[in-house]
């Protein structure tokens, strides 16, 4: 397992694991690495063997006490630094929900349009006609089984009535983003990480490491 490596404000070359197995994710937290400033280099890679390890039950009530949770638990199982998020849609008419259950909203092996249409079909039954919603994201990063540092953003927006585009996961297809007038997933990657809640939490991230000694 590769050794521990410092992060400093001169800007050393920065390397962390993601405790998530979902691709789409790490995809975008990638392309977010690539393009960060402030640091010489960021690579993520997932967490090895993370499908082997003793897994981490997401089940507080927040995107906080879940990422925290999950960093701490699965940082116990690396040598380096881990980072991990939980991330989420928030819809006022619903009270909240899905929430922290955004990934297990219509059953734990759900597709991303099997979720949607749940969405849709809670909006329609509330009779509400507020369509206001958010996406929220938590990122925390742990080391050895003890807290670095957290970070976190949102993203505000309406749901559509029917999925609009084809990019993104998840969600995007029924979440607008006010300024963009669009959905999530049809404006680019490129755009999506610019203003998204993940895009914008990640960037927290980046500067802490850009300006201070993480180990």
């Amino acid at each position: 397992m590769p050794g521990k490596e410092k992060v400093s404000a001169q800007g050393k070359a920065i390397r962390l694991f993601v405790a998530s197995s979902n691709q789409s994710k790490l995809d975008e937290f990638r392309a977010l690495a690539a393009n960060a400033e402030g640091v010489t280099s960021l690579d993520l890679h997932s967490l090895p063997r993370f499908g082997e390890l003793p897994p981490f039950e997401e089940s507080a009530t927040t995107f906080a006490e879940n990422a925290a949770g999950k960093a701490l638990h699965y940082s116990r199982f690396s040598a380096l630094p881990v980072m991990a998020d939980d991330s989420g849609l928030v819809v006022d008419a619903l009270d909240g929900a899905p929430g922290v259950l955004s990934a297990r909203y219509a059953g734990p092996n759900a597709s991303s349009a099997d979720k949607i249409a749940k969405l849709l079909d809670e909006m329609r039954s509330s009779g509400s006609s507020d369509r206001r919603a958010r996406f929220v994201c938590v990122i925390v990063v742990a080391a050895s089984g003890r807290a670095i540092a957290i970070f976190s953003d949102a993203v505000e927006g309406t749901i559509l009535e029917s999925p609009q585009g084809a990019g993104g996961f998840g969600y995007d297809p029924v979440f607008q983003f006010g300024a963009a007038g669009k959905s999530f997933a049809q404006i680019s990657a490129v755009e999506k990480n610019r203003v998204s809640h993940r895009g914008k939490a990640f960037r927290k991230l980046v500067d802490f490491l850009a300006s201070s000694p993480v180990l």
